[in-house]
C-alpha cells in the first residue's frame, strides 16, 4: 500500500504472477514422483493383456500375442523417418523432449479457436509407453505428466533410440503396433521396403488412425498423405517438381490383415476379437497393455460339450465318407460304429478320385501353387503336368478337399445370448467359420418360415393339400416343378404333415398360396438379416444361402413366441481393477410373428422330432423332453442341417464339405436327419445329463406328459429333389458318382469356394 495508487495494480499483478508461477513449480515437483522413473524406462513395462472370459469367469483367450514385431532403425525406410520428423517434430534433433516454441504456438492458436497440438515425438512416445500412468483425459495434468516423462526419456535415451522406440510402439488400426506390422498390414511389405508415398501414408495416419485409414477412408488418407508430402517439401527434402509429381500419384494399398491367434483361440473368440479391435480403436484402448477383461455370454461347460460333440461326431462322419468312397462297391450301415470298424486298411476316397478325373484335374488348376507357377511365367501345361506328378502335393490337395467340416451354435431364446459356438472341426487347421461366415443353402430348415407365414395369414395346421406335382410359374415366366424323390401319393395331406414329413410338393403349394413377400418379410423379422434372399419360388425349399447363425437365431425367435432378439456375445468390459468401463445392454425384443402363430408352428415342429424326419434325436440319444425342430438336406447331399428347439436353448448344426462338388455318397448319411442330428443330439444329451438344461422345461403350448420316444429308427427320410426351373440353364456339374449297386445320384453343383451361390435347381427335402 506504500506504492503510489496508480502503480498498485501492477504490483498486485506481478506478485500474483509470481505466486502462480511458484504454485505451478510446486505442482510440477509434486508430479515428478508420479511419473515413470528412469528404472521404469529401462525395464520392460509389466503390461497385462486383455482377456476374453466366459460367463462363468473361465479365460477363453487373451491378447498377449499382439501384432508387433520390433525392428532396428536401420531396418526402417529412411523415407519413414524423414516424413515423421518433417510432419510431427521438425526440431526433433534440437530440443530435449519439449519444443517450447511449438508449445507457445499451439497455445496461441488454440486461444484463437484453432486448436493445435504441441507434442513432440518424445512426448508421443511417453504416451505410447505409459498410457495408464500418464492418463487419457485431455487436460493440463496429463500434458504435464507427458512433458516430465519426455524429459526423463531424453535424459535416458539417444535420439536414434527414441526414434526406434517410437516407430516400434506407435499404434495403428487392426491391433497392429509399430511400423513393421503397419507396413505388412497396409502394403504387404517390410518397413525397409516402404517408398516415399507409402511412408507418407502411414505417417499421415498418426494424426488419426481411424479417420485417415487408407482402407476405409481412402479419400481422406490421400489428402493427409499430401499434407505430409507438403511438410517434406517445406523442409526441402525434395524438389518442387518431385513434389508436384508425387501429389498426382494414386493411393495403392495392398491390405493384408495379419494373423493374431493363440493356441487357446476358437471361432467364437476370433469373432469377439474382430469386434473388440474396432471397439478398442474407437475408445482409445490398447488391447495388449491395458489389462481389460471382456465378459462374454459363452457357457464354458456348454462350449466344452459342443467342441467334444463336433470333434467326436465329425470324426465318425469322416470315417463314413472315407469308407463309402473308398471302393467301387459301397458298404451300407446305419450305425456309425460299423464304419469305424471297416475303415482300417481302406484307401480313403480312392474310388471318388477314380470316378471323378475331370474334378481331380480341375482342383489342380484351381490351386494356389498352379496359379503362382503360371503367374511366374511357367507354361500352363508344364505346371499342370509337374504338379500332377507331385504325389505329396496331390495327397495334400485331396485331403483338404475331402475333409468333412461342421459348425454348431447354441442360443438362449429368452435373452439371445450365445452359449456355445464351434465354427469347424479344428480351429487351428480351419479358421473359416461355418457359423457366421459360411453361407450355405439351408434346405428344409427354411420350410418352417414358409409355414409360419401361412399361419400368420390365418391358415390352420390342418389345412388340406393334395400330394401331387404341380407346375408353378415364376415371375420371370420360367416354370418350377418341385418333386419328392420318394414320389407323390396323390392323396390329401394336412399342412402339418407337409412340414413333419418335409414334403416339397406341399411346401410349394403353401408358398404359392401365401406369396413370396410375406415369407421373405417373416424370414427377415425372425433373424435372417444379413444374407440375401432371392425372391424366387424355390426359396420355399431353402435355395438361398444363409449362415447357420442366422437360421438358429430365426428358430430362437420362434421358440421365444415370435420375438426376435439380436444375438448377444459380450455383456460388459472391465479394467484391470475390476471397474466397469463399458456395459452392453441387450436390445429391445422385436415382435416378428404373433405368439399364437409361433405356438402353432412350434407344435407342428414337435411332430418333426416325434414322428417325422428328426426322430433320430430321440431314438439315437434318448432325448425325451419337450423339444421341436427341423432337418434339412440340399441337393446331392451337399449340406446337412438340424436345428433343435429346447425351452432353454436352441441349437443348430451344419455338416458338409467346403467344396460342394464333394458330398456324402449315400443318401442315408447325406441327410441332415442322419448327419447333423448326431452333433446336436450328442451336445443336447450332454447338456441335459449335466443339468445345464432342464429336462422338464416346456416350450410354449407344451404339456407335462411323457413324450413317446421311438426306440428304433422310423422309416422317414428326406431327400433333395431336382428342382430345375424350365428356361433356366443349369450350372455345369462334375461327372456323376456311379455305383453298380445303387441308382446314380444327381451330380453335385460345382463350387470352388467355401460359400455356395444360390441356384434355382437346388432345394432341400
Amino acid at each position: 500500500m506504500s506504492k503510489p495508487e496508480k502503480r498498485r495494480p501492477w504490483f498486485f499483478a506481478l506478485w500474483a504472477g509470481v505466486a502462480l508461477a511458484a504454485l505451478f513449480v510446486v505442482y510440477v515437483l509434486l508430479l515428478i514422483p508420479l511419473t515413470p522413473g528412469i528404472r521404469d524406462l529401462k525395464q520392460a513395462r509389466a503390461a497385462r493383456a486383455t482377456a476374453i472370459v466366459s460367463a462363468d469367469g473361465k479365460e477363453l483367450a487373451s491378447f498377449d500375442q499382439g501384432l508387433q514385431e520390433r525392428v532396428p532403425l536401420d531396418k526402417i525406410s529412411p523415407h519413414v523417418i524423414a516424413a515423421l520428423i518433417a510432419t510431427e517434430d521438425h526440431r526433433f534433433y534440437e530440443h530435449h523432449g519439449i519444443d517450447f516454441t511449438r508449445v507457445g504456438g499451439a497455445v496461441f492458436h488454440t486461444l484463437l479457436g484453432d486448436a493445435q497440438g504441441g507434442s513432440t515425438i518424445t512426448q508421443q512416445l511417453a504416451r505410447n509407453m505409459f498410457p495408464e500412468e500418464i492418463g487419457r483425459s485431455r487436460n493440463i495434468n496429463r500434458k504435464l505428466k507427458e512433458m516430465i516423462t519426455a524429459l526423463k526419456i531424453e535424459a535416458t535415451y539417444s535420439k536414434p533410440e527414441i526414434l526406434e522406440a517410437y516407430l516400434n510402439t506407435v499404434p495403428f488400426l487392426y491391433n497392429t503396433f509399430g511400423i513393421e506390422m503397419a507396413a505388412r498390414t497396409y502394403f504387404d511389405k517390410s518397413a525397409l521396403q516402404l517408398d516415399i508415398l507409402e511412408s507418407a501414408t502411414l505417417v499421415g495416419m498418426l494424426k488419426g488412425t481411424s479417420y485417415y485409414n487408407p482402407v476405409g477412408n481412402a479419400g481422406r488418407s490421400v489428402q493427409r498423405r499430401n499434407v505430409v508430402l507438403g511438410q517434406m517439401r517445406k523442409h526441402e527434402l525434395f524438389s518442387e517438381a518431385r513434389y508436384q509429381s508425387l501429389l498426382k500419384k494414386p493411393l495403392r494399398v495392398h491390405f493384408a490383415r495379419q494373423a493374431e491367434r493363440s493356441s487357446t483361440d476358437t471361432h467364437f473368440t476370433a469373432f469377439v476379437r474382430k469386434w473388440l479391435i474396432q471397439w478398442a480403436d474407437e475408445n482409445d484402448y490398447n488391447l495388449q497393455l491395458d489389462g481389460l477383461v471382456v465378459h462374454t455370454t459363452l457357457d464354458f461347460g456348454l462350449q466344452s460339450a459342443a467342441m467334444r460333440a463336433v470333434e467326436r461326431q465329425g470324426r465318425a462322419l469322416q470315417a463314413i465318407a472315407d469308407t463309402e468312397w473308398s471302393q467301387h462297391s459301397t458298404y451300407s450301415a446305419t450305425s456309425t460304429s460299423a464304419y469305424g470298424e471297416t475303415r482300417e486298411g481302406a484307401p480313403s476316397f480312392a474310388y471318388f478320385w477314380q470316378s471323378h478325373p475331370d474334378y481331380a484335374d480341375a482342383i489342380v488348376r484351381e490351386s494356389r501353387d498352379y496359379r503362382k507357377a503360371v503367374e511366374g511365367g511357367e507354361e500352363a501345361a508344364v505346371a499342370f503336368k509337374r504338379l500332377k506328378a507331385d504325389r505329396h502335393f496331390i495327397a495334400q490337395l485331396h485331403a483338404a478337399k475331402t475333409r468333412l467340416e461342421a459348425g454348431m451354435v447354441a442360443l438362449d431364446p429368452a435373452s439371445g445370448q450365445i452359449k456355445a459356438w464351434v465354427g469347424s472341426r479344428n480351429f487351428q487347421r480351419e479358421q473359416f467359420d461355418h457359423v457366421s461366415q459360411a453361407a450355405r443353402q439351408p434346405g428344409s430348415t427354411f420350410k418352417p418360415i414358409v409355414y409360419g407365414a401361412a399361419l400368420e395369414k390365418g391358415f390352420l395346421p390342418e389345412r388340406p393339400y393334395r400330394d401331387a406335382v404341380l407346375d408353378i410359374k415364376a415371375a420371370d415366366g420360367s416354370v418350377w416343378r418341385p418333386t419328392d424323390m420318394s414320389g407323390s401319393t396323390g392323396n390329401m395331406m394336412t399342412m402339418r404333415d407337409g412340414l413333419v414329413y418335409s414334403k416339397n410338393t406341399i411346401t410349394a403349394q403353401v408358398m404359392q398360396d401365401v406369396g413370396l413377400p410375406p415369407i421373405v418379410k417373416l424370414a427377415r423379422g425372425l433373424g435372417v438379416r444379413q444374407s440375401k434372399l432371392a425372391s424366387v419360388p424355390s426359396l420355399a425349399l431353402g435355395t438361398s444361402p444363409v449362415t447357420l447363425l442366422e437360421m438358429v437365431n430365426a428358430y430362437a425367435s420362434i421358440a421365444a413366441e415370435g420375438e426376435y432378439r439380436k444375438p448377444v456375445f459380450v455383456t460388459s468390459i472391465t479394467d484391470r481393477s475390476g471397474k466397469v468401463v463399458a456395459n452392453f445392454e441387450p436390445e429391445k425384443a422385436e415382435r416378428a410373428m404373433s405368439a399364437e402363430s409361433a405356438g402353432k408352428l412350434i407344435d407342428m415342429m414337435r411332430g418333426v422330432v416325434n414322428r417325422g424326419t428328426g426322430t433320430g434325436v430321440r431314438y439315437r440319444f434318448g432325448i425325451n423332453g419337450d423339444v421341436a425342430g427341423k432337418t434339412g438336406t440340399t441337393q446331392n447331399n451337399a449340406d446337412g442341417w438340424f436345428i433343435l428347439m429346447h425351452p432353454n436353448l436352441v441349437t443348430g448344426a451344419w455338416v458338409g464339405f467346403n467344396d460342394t462338388r464333394v458330398t456324402m455318397r449315400s443318401n442315408y448319411w447325406g441327410q441332415g436327419g442322419h448327419n447333423a442330428v448326431l452333433l446336436v443330439g450328442d451336445f443336447v444329451r450332454n447338456a441335459l445329463d449335466s443339468g445345464k438344461l432342464d429336462a422338464t422345461a416346456l416350450l410354449p403350448g407344451g404339456k407335462r406328459a411323457p413324450v413317446a420316444r421311438p426306440t428304433v429308427e422310423e422309416d422317414v427320410s428326406e431327400e433333395a429333389s431336382d428342382l430345375q426351373q424350365d428356361g433356366v440353364a443349369p450350372a455345369p456339374t462334375p461327372p456323376p458318382m456311379q455305383d453298380e449297386q445303387d441308382e446314380p445320384p444327381e451330380p453335385a453343383e460345382p463350387a470352388s469356394a467355401p460359400t455356395q451361390a444360390p441356384a434355382p435347381n437346388e432345394g432341400g427335402g
